[in-house]
């Protein structure tokens, strides 16, 4: 039997190297929305367990000017949410409210999704 077979090194690391395990793939990424001026009210459930939210997307604000749009059309609903992404997720199934005040600030919304 040889003698100079490598038994135990901290150089290289295992001594043969085995691919890395193949993970899942990741969920496709959502398109893109065109950047045409029109607000976005969307209804999912994807991903939260079976409950609906309503996201806004599309509006112009950003930063604190967004933040402060997110708590008013909370408020306006009396629901949670959150802002996630430059979108407002609102809980519950609150599109028509939503839209209803958004069109009264002047902005152009459109039902989507669902």
């Amino acid at each position: 039997m040889s003698e100079n077979r490598l038994v135990y090194s901290t150089d290289g690391g295992r001594a043969k190297a085995t691919p890395p395990a193949q993970s899942s793939p990741r969920p496709a990424a959502k398109p893109g929305l065109p950047d045409d001026g029109v607000v976005r009210i969307f209804r999912e459930k994807g991903g939260r367990g079976g409950k609906t939210v309503t996201v806004v997307r599309g509006l112009p604000e950003r930063g604190a000017a967004l933040e402060a749009r997110s708590q008013e059309l909370k408020r306006l609903c009396g629901a949670g949410g959150t802002l996630r992404d430059s979108a407002i997720e609102i809980q519950g199934d609150h599109r028509e409210r939503i839209a209803e005040k958004l069109r009264s600030l002047g902005y152009q919304v459109r039902l989507a999704g669902g």
